[in-house]
Formats: structure tokens, sequence, C-alpha cells
């Protein structure tokens, strides 16, 4: 059984960057199957004898070239327009969910300095003393974050920006987020 179909983070519900928000929970999304990569492949090398194969070293190119590039895009898009307009709410939860959220992305990015050289050793062919310690803690700061993003700060956030600037707030995010990536945003026909 195949452990890496496509690219994990470069295939996508149809979210594009005229819909900020949709595009932030389509990052999640692709997050989500970049973790169960991660998992399938510890699991995939749990059950290999004779090492790491061609399989494994996919995977793990896969992984790093999605937490290196794709996901600190993210978390610059979530510390550029969701922390911000949190920390100016006038409710303490919205505001403290802001600074939960910088503390995470600083966890998250140490725990992936851990869980990096680990997946190198894999795409060289090697296997890696502590891939199971390394990604298992991983995964477990993504699942909470995750949750605090997907249910509090996204949708606060989205009505906070909605009640300061409308439609032009939502599409001076889109367009932010599109520049900085050096990508376009479509026009919708009509």
């Amino acid at each position: 059984m195949p452990i890496n179909k496509a690219l994990p983070g470069f295939e996508s519900p149809a979210a594009g960057f005229e819909a900020p928000f949709e595009m932030l929970a389509a990052c999640h999304e692709r997050l989500r199957r970049s973790l169960r990569l991660l998992a399938r492949l510890q699991q995939h090398l749990g059950a290999q004898p004779q090492g790491v194969d061609e399989q494994a070293r996919q995977a793990a190119a896969d992984l790093l070239r999605y937490f290196t590039l794709a996901a600190p895009a993210h978390h610059e898009d979530e510390e550029r327009h969701i922390v911000p307009v949190l920390r100016r709410s006038a409710d303490a939860a919205l505001r403290a969910a802001a600074e939960q959220l910088l503390r995470e992305h600083e966890q998250i990015r140490a725990a992936w300095e851990l869980l990096a050289p680990q997946l190198r050793e894999i795409e060289a062919g090697r296997l890696p003393p502590r891939l199971a310690e390394a990604a298992e803690h991983f995964g477990r700061l993504h699942d909470a974050h995750l949750r605090l993003e997907d249910e509090l700060a996204f949708p606060q956030a989205r009505v906070l920006h909605e009640e300061a600037g409308g439609a032009a707030a939502l599409a001076a995010i889109g367009a932010e987020m599109a520049g900085r990536r050096g990508a376009t945003i479509r026009k919708t026909p009509g």
C-alpha cells in the first residue's frame, strides 16, 4: 500500500485567496493530511524489516517540503491577520487566545527543529534514532492548536474583520496573502 499518493499540501479543496478564511481552513486540511502522512510513515518504517525504502524517502521529502515551505507561510498568515485582530478585541478570552496562538507557534517551530533532522535522515536512506518521539510530539502540539484556531480564533477573527471593514477587509487580507506568495487572486465571473 503506497504511503504517499500525492504531494501533501499542494492539492487541496478549491479555496483561493479571494476567500482568505476558506483558504486558511483549506490549509488546515492540507496540514492534517501531512500529519496523517507522518503517522503512516512511522507505521511504514515499523513494518519494514529492510529499513528505509523509496516510499519512505519520498514521504520524508514531501513532509520536509510541506513543513518547510507551506506551513510557515500559513503561520505568518495567522500572525498577520488573526492574532492582531484578536489582540485588539474587547473580549479578554480572545486576547488570551491570540497570545496562546503565538506561544503554540513557537512550540511548533521548536518541535519542527527536532523532527526535521529525523526526516532528513529518512530522506537520505537512514533510519533515524528518535522519529517516533519527535513525530508524536509534533502531532500532539498540532491537535490542540488546530482545534483552538478552527473553533475559536478563525471564526471570531472573521467576525471582527467583517465588522471592521466588511468585504473590503477580507479582500485586503486575501491580497496580502497572495502577494507574499507571488500569487494572483482569481477573479469571479459576473
